[in-house]
């Protein structure tokens, strides 16, 4: 409770107090004043009971700030070797905005199938869709988790820290997701939800005005090398 919130509780109790006991202390006999004075200690206990209601109401507009979880996992940035040098650029602004400006502890890019970006705290583990990454991308909604120990799909977040404690889902259109965990509980506002979909958004039209994929010019390029090979071994 902060201590402005405690000072409004004491005077309210300590007002309380003394309404009551004034009310015992009075002598019976005072006649025609009797009443004016009920109406007065009813109006001081009123008032008591309003700053005892302040307090309770300053808590809950002033709640305690949740604890940084101590995420497992190294520090890191990864991006994939097929981008354009700049979309890379694009992707290294974009993600270092999200973990400067909001509570994201790490942030995973999904573009066809395929993970372009990493960066924060990093997992060895591959993405996978699960349930709620599809949902949203069906309903083209942002979906905020806001404590995934009370989600029986958390599981399929594995591809993040074991103990992440936040995650928001942002479609991008039908062909990926931006995926950003925080660091406590919690710990996503509205605005930084809204921050989220613009750097989306922005990342989604930056993807889109490729001239062709990037990722099938990385496989087409392995497989002229893999079929290339045997020839340079003849020779």
């Amino acid at each position: 409770m902060p201590s402005q919130a405690r000072v409004v509780l004491g005077c309210g109790v300590v007002g309380l107090l003394l309404v009551v006991i004034n009310s015992l202390l009075i002598p019976v006999d005072l006649g025609s004043a009797l009443p004016i004075f009920q109406r007065a200690s009813v109006l001081a206990g009123v008032m008591a009971v309003g700053l005892m209601l302040v307090a309770v109401l300053w808590t809950r507009a002033n709640p305690t700030t949740r604890e940084r979880v101590s995420l497992e996992g190294p520090q890191g940035f990864e991006l994939n070797e097929g981008l354009p040098e700049g979309i890379r650029l694009e992707l290294a602004w974009a993600s270092h905005q999200l973990l400067k400006a909001t509570p994201a502890a790490s942030v995973l890019l999904v573009w066809d199938q395929n993970e372009l970006m990493r960066r924060g705290v990093l997992t060895s583990k591959p993405f996978e869709p699960g349930p709620i990454v599809q949902r949203a991308r069906e309903q083209q909604q942002t979906v905020g988790l806001v404590n995934l120990t009370l989600y029986p799909g958390r599981s399929e977040f594995a591809y993040f820290p074991e103990n992440t404690p936040a995650v928001v889902v942002e479609p991008l259109g039908a062909r990926g997701w931006l995926l950003v965990a925080g660091w406590s509980v919690r710990c996503f506002s509205r605005s930084d939800e809204i921050w989220i979909k613009g750097v989306a958004e922005k990342l989604r039209t930056a993807l889109e005005q490729l001239d062709c994929d990037p990722m099938a010019q990385l496989n087409q390029a392995d497989q002229t090398r893999a079929s290339s090979a045997p020839e340079n071994q003849e020779l």
